[in-house]
């Protein structure tokens, strides 16, 4: 096989990766009425003058399926860390009792559940876009190729296919497990 063809399909293969990795990255992100230190991973405290991850300041643990518990590491963190949650608009209300703050994750309504699982679907289908455009952007290249011939060409466009093929069923996938997991109650 001509070697840029293959560079080609080795940088959409990369590309479709990256589809998958972010959308399981954004799937963290879709709570599923359990507990989660990963809820809380959008979350930017001010330390000190600059936005900081949360988990940069902070032990963020969870004791149970429906408690969050946030031990910050300096005790004058609690009450930015408290802003910074409520300023997430996580729809989280933490308690502070002065040595940490405790998040009690309220179980998910049917109609909340609904919208997550639309949100998942929304997600999922993003990343197929994504997938979909590296294919596009892929085939384009292999057609603009001088040196390679007909047949290289559409077997160049055939393994893009198949990649995009895989690409997609592993996104149906992740959503079939996030949409088990969000309606299970």
């Amino acid at each position: 096989m001509n070697e840029d063809i293959q560079f080609i399909i080795d940088s959409t293969k990369e590309s479709m990766d990256n589809a998958i990795e972010h959308l399981k990255k954004q799937f963290l992100n879709i709570r599923a009425g359990k507990a989660s230190p990963a809820m809380l991973g959008s979350v930017m405290v001010d330390y000190y003058g600059s936005l900081t991850p949360l988990s940069q300041v902070a032990n963020v643990n969870t004791p149970d399926g429906r408690t969050i518990t946030i031990q910050p590491w300096e005790k004058g963190m609690i009450q930015p860390i408290e802003k910074a949650i409520q300023i997430a608009n996580l729809g989280f209300n933490p308690m502070n009792n002065g040595e940490q703050l405790i998040i009690n994750v309220p179980p998910l309504t049917e109609e909340r559940r609904r919208e997550l699982a639309k949100q998942a679907k929304a997600e999922a289908e993003d990343a197929k876009i994504g997938v979909r455009n590296a294919r596009k952007d892929a085939n384009n290249e292999i057609k603009k190729l001088e040196d390679a011939s007909e047949d290289l060409q559409k077997n160049g466009e055939a393994d893009v296919q198949n990649l995009t093929d895989k690409s997609v069923r592993r996104i149906d996938e992740l959503l079939v497990n996030k949409d088990k997991e969000i309606m299970t109650v």
